[in-house]
């Protein structure tokens, strides 16, 4: 069991999250954008992540989608967290980002190079997000897609090859792997007639 001591880190890193998104909801909805850091920390504990995993799950888009430099999570947080975290982010600058595609397609290409508690964060904030658009398409119908960059094509593409390049990477396995599979098919599944 966990004790207080050993949590502490974790505590820090939410109260820094919560503070730095403050009411940020999540894209095209009413919900708060804590929700999904709370939601990716506990797949990655659940994936055999520690406390310091968790940690950067937290803030692993406080670098992307707030004001919050990645000098200062390392200076908060140390270079283990800051090192998730940046091979967590698509992007390092705060505003003025390089086209939604181009984004992604260096993520892509960075992957295969990361250590395995990036790629363990990665996989649980891509589930914790297909679960979400599938959630909302069950909901709202193809038209979700509409809020995203990708559109339906682009996302369904960048998760495809999300799943593909995870597989790929030599002896990383993660418990989130083949749901992601599923979600993603799912996904295509239920809009491919509507697409």
């Amino acid at each position: 069991m966990t004790s207080a001591v050993d949590a502490q880190p974790l505590g820090h890193a939410f109260a820094f999250a919560l503070h730095a998104h403050g009411d940020q909801r999540r894209k095209g909805t009413d919900i708060p954008y804590v929700s999904h850091l709370m939601g990716v920390a506990s797949l990655v504990l659940e994936d055999e992540g520690g406390i310091p995993d968790a940690s950067a799950a937290l803030l692993h888009d406080v670098v992307e989608d707030t004001s919050v430099s990645i000098e200062d999570v390392e200076a908060r947080f140390g270079p283990y967290v800051s090192r998730i975290v940046r091979g967590c982010s698509d992007s390092l600058v705060h505003g003025g980002k390089a086209p939604w595609r181009e984004r992604k397609e260096a993520y892509l290409a960075h992957l295969p190079e990361e250590p395995p508690e990036v790629l363990r964060v990665s996989v649980a904030d891509k589930l914790h997000n297909a679960r979400s658009i599938l959630a909302d398409v069950r909901e709202h119908g193809v038209g979700t897609f509409d809020r995203f960059n990708g559109k339906r094509e682009g996302t369904l593409w960048y998760y495809r090859t999300l799943v593909q390049t995870y597989r790929s990477i030599p002896e990383f396995c993660s418990r989130w792997l083949d749901e992601l599979e599923y979600v993603v098919g799912e996904l295509d599944q239920r809009t491919r007639s509507a697409g």
